[in-house]
């Protein structure tokens, strides 16, 4: 993870220096890493499996922010509270640091200071592709949407192009795109049905049609 995660912009030496700046952390499937209020007194970096950002509205019903993946960072904030809800999805591995010592680290590495602007960037940019899903975008759209952000993602952790994992569940995925767990089923049978995709397995799919799917993710 080391090409994708931001420890990526140290050389060998201030990466063992980095390292040494706070411990690994597991954490079982359904574990939380962080409730929503809770002082962001850490930062992380996950190192393997899946966290889900979450936050829960008035009436209980819940809303997905996003999922971090294998390389990701947690706590790039200057906000002194978590915002949302850090759940592990899967068994997961961080490295956590203590959010003093990181800022101080941080201050001497002007590749990693670097690296942080350009993981914000990247933050912001996906929360304004977020709110054109949830906005605009049909039912079909956001599900193409989606399935093309988990085949980016694999093809940076190495999987073949065209083979997406669906590490989440029908609900999580509901509660991401704004759809109903219905909504979802229906929406994967439809693009089955079209020959657009192919499940492979409970959790994995092929792309058989990457141009209709790109198609349908721009309607």
């Amino acid at each position: 993870m080391r090409d994708i995660a931001v420890c990526g912009a140290l050389d060998d030496a201030s990466l063992r220096c980095f390292k040494e700046g706070g411990p690994t952390v597991a954490y079982d499937a359904g574990e939380t890493v962080a409730f929503e209020g809770d002082a962001a007194t850490s930062v992380y970096t996950l190192t393997a499996g899946l966290l889900r950002l979450s936050r829960f509205l008035p009436d209980g019903r819940r809303q997905i922010a996003g999922f971090l993946f294998p390389g990701d960072f947690l706590g790039l904030t200057l906000e002194k509270e978590h915002a949302f809800t850090v759940q592990a999805v899967v068994p997961s591995t961080l490295c956590r640091f203590p959010r003093p010592r990181f800022d101080s680290f941080a201050a001497g590495q002007p590749a990693l200071e670097r690296r942080l602007y350009a993981l914000a960037a990247q933050e912001l940019a996906a929360a304004r592709e977020q709110l054109v899903l949830l906005g605009r975008k049909t039912a079909t759209e956001r599900i193409a949407s989606f399935l093309l952000m988990l085949a980016r993602r694999g093809r940076a952790e190495g999987t073949a192009a065209d083979d997406i994992r669906i590490p989440v569940s029908r609900a999580d995925m509901g509660d991401y795109l704004g759809l109903r767990i219905e909504t979802v089923s229906r929406e994967l049978s439809n693009l089955k049905a079209a020959r657009v995709i192919q499940f492979t397995g409970r959790q994995t799919l092929r792309l058989c049609d990457r141009d209709r799917i790109e198609q349908l993710a721009e309607g």
